[in-house]
């Protein structure tokens, strides 16, 4: 976990703490805490008189990686990836045939993470804010632990709206710990979302991925040298669907969500016959029982909008929604932004 606290001298007794977490595949300090010219979202709160907390759950960025580190332990059908071999590396089944971590064992460590904040800091919540598969995590962990927490703000989130309520009937569920991609295909696939002149800067596709390599001493020592594999935690998950955004009103209710995705992301909204994968941003927003739900559509972004042109109307956005709990004024509604942050109601 690092922290950006950037509560005024003298008001230690206002202090409003953010939790901001990662999504599947890019650790937190690459996608929220990146230095780099203005695109770090937790300074930019952080100035704004936020304390700003960022966390990385097992299995990513500079967190613990139990059986990750054993190439043997990767994908077997990525195994190829991985040339040079390391050394005493042979192709194969895993010998820890296993996915890593699992819903439960991620709330705990969310859990440990606010409880921590709560009493190290003296406040009594911590605002959210999540990209992406973070969603599994705080968005039932909201919905069970709404004392604790005072706001939900979730860019791009991954929503199944018939997925699995239940956990399996055993854990850990047999697979593998580590998929691993490379930087080309990595970069693909969030440039098919780039689809406006200047979306996004071509310098980005070096920066991120060097972040994310720093963040990983052990990945980038493997695949191509020089240019390593961006290692990715393997995890089951369930009871993140319409009944849980459903329950009990909590969500739009006593905790209040903003919900930001771009108008070319390809991820929050897709279509499979599998409901596990079948995913739908706007079902999440009708599935909010609450009235306290807004939903905000960027124009010319994707899903690693983070990194894009709009990044800065993104943080104004966290930044006003954390003050007020609001979009144009209105706790309800749902709207477009335009790449000059201003906000109108959607057709």
């Amino acid at each position: 976990m690092r922290e950006r606290d950037g509560t005024p001298p003298g008001h230690l007794h206002e202090r409003t703490a953010v939790l901001m977490l990662h999504g599947r595949s890019v650790p937190a300090r690459a996608g929220f805490d990146l230095d780099y010219k203005s695109y770090n979202w937790a300074d930019a709160l952080a100035k704004a008189g936020y304390d700003v907390f960022i966390m990385d759950l097992q299995g990513s960025g500079l967190s613990p990686r139990p059986k990750m580190n054993d190439p043997r332990n990767v994908n077997p059908a990525q195994q190829q990836l991985l040339k040079p071999r390391p050394p005493g590396f042979t192709p194969g089944p895993p010998n820890y045939p296993y996915q890593l971590t699992n819903s439960n064992s991620d709330r705990d460590e969310l859990d440990t993470v606010v409880e921590w904040i709560i009493r190290e800091r003296g406040v009594e919540k911590v605002a959210f804010i999540g990209w992406s598969a973070a969603a599994f995590t705080m968005g039932p962990y909201a919905v069970k632990n709404p004392d604790k927490v005072s706001s939900l703000f979730l860019l791009a989130p991954i929503f199944p709206p018939d997925g699995t309520s239940n956990a399996p009937t055993s854990l850990p569920r047999p697979g593998f710990p580590t998929f691993v991609s490379t930087k080309s295909g990595t970069w693909k696939g969030w440039g098919n979302e780039a689809l406006c002149a200047g979306q996004r800067e071509a310098a980005m596709e070096h920066v991120v991925w060097d972040a994310i390599m720093q963040n990983d001493p052990v990945g980038s020592t493997w695949g191509t040298e020089g240019e390593g594999l961006n290692r990715i935690r393997n995890f089951v998950r369930w009871g993140w669907n319409k009944k849980t955004a459903a329950w009990g009103g909590v969500l739009g209710g006593s905790v209040p969500v903003l919900i930001a995705y771009g108008e070319h992301d390809l991820q929050v909204t897709t279509s499979s016959e599998d409901p596990e994968l079948n995913f739908s941003v706007t079902a999440l927003y009708n599935a909010i029982a609450g009235d306290h739900k807004l939903m905000v559509k960027l124009d010319c972004a994707g899903h690693s909008v983070v990194w894009e042109m709009q990044h800065k109307n993104v943080h104004n956005l966290s930044k006003h929604w954390l003050k007020q709990l609001k979009v144009d004024g209105k706790t309800q509604g749902i709207f477009d932004m335009d790449t000059n942050g201003a906000i109108s109601p959607a057709p």
